[in-house]
């Protein structure tokens, strides 16, 4: 956006009334879209990442971001408002972890439900070729291709009122590791981005504490509903963990970590008001779940034959059933791109769980649960297969074809 042309918007929209003097004060950081008349209210966002695998670093350039209130509307059509920062602004995922965010900037716009958005990011380009990149496990870097991304915006589907006089406050959840597609053997990897919109209300938020001896980036703390992490976060270096925005509700909160068992905390309340604190930062009181033997899981998922595809674009995720208790996710990741790929490796011990209100009598080993049982659900558009497997005494290999 132009200066001259934000300016001459500053001017109308002061002229509208005190319903769009939100939009002067946050100039700075954004641009006013969305159409003249008719009632009007503010949008404000910002970006966050959830765990991100085992790549090292993951950067994004962002130029700006777009809603739209037809979940159908092109890129052309009008009635777009946008965020539009005032440079291209790059940023570190995997640091937006543990309750930071980075502010993208507020805007003006009608009053209503927006049910599109479209994050645009600025290309990589011959001055510019690491404008988007992941850092792997070995260090080297290597540019993200973002088919379609660069110019009409990754797209999601999102579902937020705007009310007339009042700031819609919002969160992107960037879930990297679900959104990182790997290319077979190419050296390539494209970004797929799978992202949530979640309200920002301060105070409603979890913190606890993690035995400061798990590695945090083999950890990985949620808070689930019905199976489907909310908000995930690593730990920090010494153990502390705060998943910050999740909406009010109750949820179970999960700790899976690289050579112990899993751990659930069921009934974990999130209000308004105030952080809820799952535990203290003394060393008695610390979550420490215990070692366990890893197995593999490990396969391939294919199209249904006789279709022929050019890519398998799936995502498979890991579940664990509690008997007498939720099911709640471990993985959820994409399949390599060219060859349907997968690997997991997956405790064989049995988990261990507690209630909230009960905590601090500690957690109880869940022997009615069966070990090294799980299930693997493997999700393509909108087909789903659930395949049962067991690592009870060995590892795993499964080929599951996405079929009705």
């Amino acid at each position: 956006m132009k200066i001259n042309q934000t300016q001459q918007r500053v001017a109308r929209a002061l002229r509208r009334g005190a319903l769009w003097a939100g939009c002067a004060a946050a100039l700075a950081l954004s641009g006013c879209g969305g159409g003249s008349g008719g009632s009007s209210g503010s949008l404000r966002l910002s970006l966050t990442d959830a765990p991100s695998c085992d790549y090292k670093a993951v950067n994004v350039t962002v130029q700006k971001v777009r809603v739209h209130k037809s979940g159908s509307a092109g890129e052309n059509d009008s009635g777009w408002s946008e965020v539009a920062l005032p440079e291209d602004k790059q940023i570190e995922l995997i640091k937006l972890t543990n309750g930071r965010v980075e502010e993208l900037g507020q805007t003006a716009l009608p009053a209503g439900k927006y049910t599109q958005l479209r994050l645009v990011l600025a290309p990589n380009t011959g001055a510019n070729p690491l404008a988007n990149s992941v850092t792997l496990g070995d260090n080297s870097v290597v540019a993200l291709t973002t088919p379609s991304g660069q110019q009409s915006g990754l797209k999601t589907k999102i579902d937020i009122d705007v009310t007339e006089g009042k700031l819609a406050d919002f969160v992107l959840d960037f879930k990297v590791c679900e959104s990182i597609v790997k290319r077979g053997n190419s050296g390539q990897y494209n970004l797929k981005p799978v992202i949530a919109m979640l309200p920002r209300v301060s105070g409603a938020g979890v913190v606890g504490y993690l035995d400061s001896g798990l590695d945090p980036a083999k950890t990985v703390v949620s808070l689930q509903l019905d199976g489907k992490p909310v908000r995930a976060t690593p730990p920090d270096s010494t153990g502390k963990f705060v998943l910050f925005p999740v909406p009010v509700g109750n949820y179970d909160l999960v700790v899976n970590s690289q050579g112990r068992v899993t751990a659930l905390v069921t009934g974990v309340p999130v209000v308004e008001t105030a952080y809820t604190t799952v535990n203290s930062g003394d060393l008695a009181s610390r979550i420490s779940p215990p070692m366990s033997a890893m197995l593999n899981a490990s396969g391939t998922v294919n199209a249904p034959a006789p279709m022929t595809v050019a890519t398998v674009d799936a995502t498979l995720r890991v579940l664990k059933t509690y008997t007498d208790g939720p099911t709640v996710e471990l993985v959820a990741a994409p399949v390599d791109e060219v060859t349907g790929v997968f690997s997991h490796e997956l405790p064989v011990g049995a988990p261990v769980r507690a209630k909230f209100v009960d905590i601090a009598l500690g957690f109880n080993t869940d022997a009615a649960t069966p070990t090294g049982r799980y299930t693997l659900q493997a999700r393509a558009g909108t087909e789903v297969k659930n395949v049962d497997i067991d690592l009870s005494t060995a590892d795993s290999m499964s080929t599951i074809t996405t079929a009705p």
